[in-house]
């Protein structure tokens, strides 16, 4: 019964890039080391190449309808991507197995990925739940690119998708619509293009430590993948942006379950 709640989370998970762009990668790690029980920091690892694959399906789509911007995903992507890698190849295997005490309280390396995971989708869920402040016509006009405020923004994105595992689309997607004035439909695409890029090349640019359960990924990653096909016919019959507040309370109240786990009830 729990491995069949972990698929269907998996396909929760690709609706949610099909249909509001964002937010379905937060929910991969959990739904690994919660429902499939994987061992935190190798579901960092497994998140990378099921989002990377399901948003590189997604994304297809985007291509035929010519809602995606090359010169802007390699822009905005190739400073992700070097960060990506970096981290996933050195950042990572530095942390210690236990990184500090106290008390009887001990932070391991799976408890401290996990409590900036949860951290993480706080920060996710806020930007869903409130008001988007973008106005229209700060998205309208001729594309230019804010070269160091993408480069920083690429970076961060990049050091947190390394870091645990997930997209991070809910940065993107902003950044791409307020630095490079992209209208919002083509900055889902172009953000789906560098998740991809930048979690695959992750993926495979680890140090080899992590051991890849290929069977259990490939699963996960097919759910996901009809997920998002799913998402993104019903991103033609349902507005988007209305759900997300839902989809963001959601994930808001599953970091805070994570914290609790992790720290009071573990």
């Amino acid at each position: 019964m729990q491995e069949l709640f972990g698929y269907l989370a998996s396909v929760l998970i690709g609706v949610s890039l099909g249909l509001i762009g964002s937010g379905g990668s937060i929910l991969t790690v959990p739904v690994l080391v919660y429902l499939f029980l994987v061992d935190a920091v190798a579901a960092t690892s497994y998140s990378l190449f099921i989002v990377g694959f399901t948003a590189a399906l997604g994304s297809v789509q985007y291509f035929r309808k010519d809602l995606v911007n090359v010169r802007t995903a390699i822009v905005f992507g190739i400073p992700s991507i070097i960060a990506v890698f970096l981290t996933r190849a050195y950042i990572v295997p530095a942390i210690p197995k236990q990184v500090f005490q106290v008390g009887d309280f001990v932070v391991t390396k799976s408890i401290l990925l996990l409590l900036m995971f949860a951290l993480l989708m706080v920060f996710s869920a806020y930007s869903m739940i409130k008001k988007s402040e973008i106005k229209e016509s700060e998205t309208s006009g001729p594309q230019k690119f804010n070269y160091p405020v993408i480069l920083i923004e690429g970076l961060v994105v990049g050091l947190i998708t390394g870091l645990v595992g997930a997209g991070g689309g809910f940065l993107i997607i902003p950044a791409l619509v307020l630095f490079s004035k992209l209208p919002m439909k083509e900055a889902v695409g172009t953000s789906l293009v560098i998740i991809a890029a930048k979690s695959l090349i992750g993926f495979f640019g680890e140090s080899g430590e992590t051991f890849i359960d290929w069977l259990l990924i490939s699963k996960i990653s097919l759910f996901a993948g009809v997920g998002i096909f799913v998402g993104i016919y019903l991103s033609k019959k349902i507005d988007g942006a209305k759900l997300k507040p839902i989809f963001g309370w959601f994930v808001l109240a599953m970091g805070i379950y994570i914290i609790l786990k992790e720290t009071v009830f573990s």
